[in-house]
């Protein structure tokens, strides 16, 4: 990977991360605690509370992502960055651009 492709990656990993740290400011604002005084019906309330858990399962998601993409940044500029972490190939530059986040190729990833 040469200097120009790093640079290309990091600037597009450092819009990935605003993007994710969105994201998750959004879901915690949806999986605030759903207030007993509101006016839900029964059903409403529990579709409210259904909704909730899913909110939260996308929100640890978001949160492993972003984590995922902090390092990414912060390894961009070694040496092995690029390598997959399981049979040391170069993974290809598509995957990268699709997904900075992960250490491995297709193949080792499945």
């Amino acid at each position: 990977m040469n200097k120009e492709e790093r640079i290309k990656i990091k600037v597009m990993i450092e819009q990935k991360i605003i993007k994710a740290e969105k994201k998750i400011k959004d879901y915690k604002e949806m999986t605030k605690p759903i207030k007993p005084e509101n006016s839900l019906g029964r059903l409403s309330r529990m579709d409210a509370i259904n909704n909730k858990s899913v909110v939260e399962a996308a929100l640890r998601r978001a949160e492993q992502n972003l984590a995922a993409l902090k390092s990414a940044l912060l390894n961009i500029n070694k040496e092995n960055f690029g390598l997959c972490q399981k049979c040391e190939c170069q993974i290809p530059i598509g995957r990268i651009v699709l997904k900075p986040e992960s250490p491995y190729c297709v193949n080792c990833a499945n």
